[in-house]
């Protein structure tokens, strides 16, 4: 079917860029050619934009990189960066979403070869002496994964800077309000043996190979499967449905807070211990892949940013599982392109703010309608992990027993009545740290080792 992939059994419509244009020289300092081509949106129509490669060289004799053969804005970053076809554009426009005085987070990972991981740290920490970014930011010879917070400003510079870097033409970065200042203590910025822990690392896995990754599915893609699939009652459950699976490859508790429509809870409460359709016993009641068949089976893997289900597919391609999709860039991209849209519920963030709302990432998308939908289906999953009552505010916090700090959701009640402590064994321990009130969060464990924290 021309202009059409099949997904499962759904036709969904792609879009083809056209033939780039021949190469043209230039009389100037730069040497220009159109290499690539972007989707971008221009009064509500899809249009593919060409690239213009600057061949220019600098002192060390790298190129500058991609430009867009077009910018608008106040400073130009716009869509239109991205450098390969088969991507969708990349939403840069922060500046008009943001003001300069505001803080955001930015999230990113690419699985690229580096040779040399140290010397890429120390350049990278060069490039931001004097900037205020604050977050982690790991390096290895598979890529990058990071996550920080700064000024719009200072966030920006980098981005720019990464940018002229070629291997970073397709990265989709992908932004949200930091909620009041940084999200993040300080600044780690630093090689890691593997960018997501997982039991047995990751470097022996063939995350740089494309094919050996499952395929990513736009957010409308996602979104339209899902809907087709809800219609059809394919999602009742992990059993009963054989031929498609709809699988959260995160922790249990950021499932507690919000999910997509059909997902079952992960038994699982650290993805390094995930092992789902690796088990070695082909009859395991908790594993949604036992006796499924690999050949037929759809999987529908999604995750907050992406990196943990590119990284997960490669196993599962390993073991034998042939149709293996993912959600491109996460709930957090799904969220800014699509809104709540067969989600349910908030995001969880692994940074001090713990919950975003679906209104944080699109805030235009959100209706009374939408609102009031959200706020009752919110009741109907969110429990208190004491007594199983419904919670008013979907956000964890931490046990106040220092030597316990379960993540965990709580009612009013239960957190005066234990003291802000999970179980009433908690609650007797010699270090129990103070309740906080509101959004607050304890402080690293040794601000308080010096304290006689039950007398606090």
């Amino acid at each position: 079917m021309n202009g059409y992939t099949v997904v499962s059994g759904s036709a969904l419509p792609t879009l083809s860029p056209p033939n780039p244009p021949p190469t043209t020289p230039s009389s100037s300092t730069f040497s220009t050619s159109f290499s690539a081509a972007s989707c971008v949106t221009i009064n509500n129509a899809s249009c593919w934009v060409p690239l213009i490669t600057r061949n220019k060289r600098n002192g060390s004799g790298k190129r500058r990189g991609l430009l867009p053969a077009f910018t608008t804005g106040r400073r130009g970053l716009k869509c239109g960066c991205g450098r390969a076809p088969d991507l969708l554009p990349l939403e840069c426009n922060w500046e008009e979403d943001y003001k300069d005085h505001e803080f955001i987070v930015v999230n990113f990972y690419h699985f690229v070869s580096i040779e040399d991981p140290d010397d890429e740290v120390a350049k990278h920490l060069a490039f931001l002496q004097g900037l205020d970014i604050r977050g982690r930011i790991y390096v290895n010879e598979q890529g990058f994964n990071a996550q920080f917070s700064g000024l719009l400003k200072d966030a920006l510079a980098y981005v720019k800077w990464l940018r002229e870097d070629p291997r970073f033409s397709g990265v989709l970065f992908q932004v949200s309000p930091a909620l009041g200042g940084h999200a993040f203590p300080r600044l780690k910025l630093r090689y890691k043996p593997s960018l997501v822990q997982l039991e047995g690392g990751i470097s022996h896995l063939p995350l740089i190979d494309p094919p050996m990754r499952a395929t990513p599915l736009t957010p409308c893609q996602w979104k339209q499967r899902l809907e087709a699939a809800n219609k059809s009652n394919e999602l009742s459950t992990w059993k009963s449905s054989r031929n498609f699976i709809l699988l959260d490859v995160r922790n249990g508790y950021e499932w507690d807070i919000g999910h997509f429509h059909g997902a079952q809870r992960p038994d699982v409460d650290c993805f390094r211990s995930t092992s789902f359709g690796i088990s070695e016993s082909e009859v395991n009641g908790s594993d949604p892949f036992a006796c499924v068949d690999k050949e037929k089976t759809d999987i529908l893997m999604y995750c907050t940013g992406g990196i943990r289900c590119d990284i997960y597919s490669t196993i599962l391609r390993k073991r034998g599982f042939k149709n293996l999709y993912t959600l491109r860039g996460g709930v957090t991209h799904y969220l800014k392109s699509e809104g709540s849209v067969e989600w349910v519920g908030n995001l969880f963030v692994f940074d001090s703010r713990l919950s975003l709302p679906p209104s944080a990432y699109k805030p235009q998308g959100i209706t009374e309608t939408s609102r009031a939908q959200e706020c009752s289906e919110t009741t109907s999953f969110a429990r208190c992990y004491i007594c199983g009552s419904q919670v008013s505010e979907l956000r964890h916090r931490n046990c106040a027993n220092l030597d316990c700090n379960l993540l965990f959701l709580c009612c009013t009640g239960c957190v005066n009545d234990l003291r802000g402590c999970c179980c009433m064994s908690c609650m007797h321990s010699t270090r129990r740290r103070p309740v906080l009130p509101g959004h607050q969060r304890y402080e690293k464990w040794h601000n308080y080792r010096d304290f006689d924290l039950q007398s606090i």
